[in-house]
């Protein structure tokens, strides 16, 4: 075993924001209730926030830290369009993670009673909501029978003490693995990791099968293994680069109901019970930084993933379509519901073929166009530009009623909802000489001449 460089760590990620001058540092004080949301939400789409003056706390908050495509990608070491090539090529070739001794986060032990409240900075995000939720934190916990690793994120909401109510959707892997440990008569031991590297975050976000290992996907994505550690009363692995591990345990047989909660969509819903558990033990940094996430639909949670989710279905896509190229989960779309798919000159059928492949892969998507290479899909104008030269009403439209929706769509109605696709793609013959597809440009010789040197005109 050897000593962890830490170039992995949060901290490493706010150095590098600290010095684009992309780290605003807010010195008045501020109320975890509902104050430093406000700030957040005000702030969505600026330089991330780091809170360093929290009410009753000596632990600074930060937030809005991977709120933009752009700084997505660099904190990851790529530029932005290379992004999702860069995710799909970890999803390929993933990278087994190492373990790694006396780790930082170690530096501070609570083991004793304790009140989660007044060790953390937890914020109260939204008015109606029952109480505080930490947000950011990567969950990690094991198969009780295979022993394998999951790792997710979770809403987990303080209820006094060292008690946690965490909330998990029925089909969700972390749900999973806790009712078969209750049907072998325990409890699920859990590690939560808050303070992370942007990796450990969006890897945590990966669709990936039960059983398969979302830290192999991190080291993908770093280009070197994930450094983990041990954790101190739990038998789990935690990334040695955290600020801040909670550990305890999980009952899928103590139900508590939450009450309203926000949504990526941005409204209240009220999902019924959600899981108690309990925290045990708290390890930290000595000089730890608290990470949160803005939840609702703000632009850092319906970000993180966005990502994830169109990697994971071009991946799926281009397995049996090798004309896909891109896949784009759009902000307007909350992250979650609507995608643009870019192809390369398909074939007809293919683009049909494409959307209720990606609806199949992915059930929260409900809204899904395609879009040829010449479209920019991140350009809302290039992508209604299609529609409305390529579009096809009578031809070109699928609709999906009656199709299974996710508990999150903010209109299904017994859990299912109409499914639209849209192919605003060329035909054969499209762009020959003499068809209204043709577009009109200067000659390509001309084209290419002006564009090598445009900086002089």
């Amino acid at each position: 075993m050897s000593h962890p460089s830490f170039d992995q760590s949060f901290r490493a990620a706010l150095e590098y924001l600290k010095a684009a001058g992309q780290l605003h540092r807010v010195e008045r004080p501020v109320d975890t209730r509902f104050e430093i949301g406000a700030v957040l939400a005000l702030r969505d789409r600026g330089p991330a926030q780091l809170f360093s003056n929290v009410m009753g706390h000596t632990m600074p908050v930060v937030g809005n830290i991977m709120n933009s495509r752009e700084r997505v990608a660099a904190l990851l070491g790529v530029e932005k369009a290379d992004l999702q090539q860069m995710v799909l090529k970890a999803l390929a070739s993933p990278i087994s993670p190492v373990m790694v001794e006396n780790a930082p986060l170690h530096e501070v032990v609570h083991k004793d009673l304790f009140d989660l409240a007044h060790l953390l900075p937890v914020p109260t995000w939204f008015e109606h909501e029952s109480g505080a939720y930490i947000t950011a934190g990567v969950i990690v916990a094991k198969d009780p029978e295979t022993g394998r690793r999951n790792v997710s994120i979770a809403r987990l909401r303080l209820d006094g003490g060292g008690r946690i109510m965490v909330g998990i959707a029925k089909n969700h892997h972390l749900n999973l693995l806790a009712e078969k440990a209750r049907g072998l008569g325990r409890k699920l031991p859990i590690a939560v990791a808050i303070g992370n590297h942007p990796a450990v975050l969006l890897g945590s976000q990966m669709y990936l099968g039960l059983g398969d290992d979302e830290y192999d996907v991190v080291g993908g994505m770093l280009g070197e293994p994930l450094q983990l550690t041990r954790c101190l009363t739990v038998p789990l692995e935690i990334p040695a680069g955290a600020e801040i591990v909670l550990e305890g345990e999980i009952d899928a047989g103590d139900l508590i109901e939450e009450g309203s909660v926000s949504e990526f969509h941005g409204f209240y819903v009220s999902y019924g019970p959600g899981t108690g558990g309990r925290i045990t033990c708290v390890t930290h940094r000595s000089d730890a930084v608290y990470q949160a996430i803005l939840p609702g639909y703000a632009s850092e949670h319906c970000l993180l993933g966005a990502i994830a989710i169109e990697a994971v279905c071009c991946q799926a896509l281009k397995r049996v379509i090798p004309a896909v190229r891109r896949v784009l989960v759009t902000d307007g779309g909350m992250g979650r519901l609507h995608a643009i798919i870019v192809m390369h000159r398909p074939r007809l059928g293919e683009g049909k073929r494409a959307i209720i492949l990606a609806m199949g892969q992915i059930n929260l998507l409900k809204h899904v166009i395609v879009v040829e290479d010449d479209i920019d899909p991140e350009d809302p104008a290039q992508v209604e530009w299609s529609l409305a030269a390529r579009f096809r009403g009578d031809e070109d439209l699928v609709v999906l009623p009656g199709m299974k929706a996710d508990r999150c769509d903010p209109v299904h109605e017994n859990l299912t909802i109409t499914k639209i696709g849209m192919v605003a793609c060329t035909r054969p013959g499209d762009g020959e000489r003499g068809t209204l597809s043709e577009f009109c440009r200067p000659p390509e010789d001309v084209m290419r001449k002006v564009r090598a040197h445009i900086e002089d005109y």
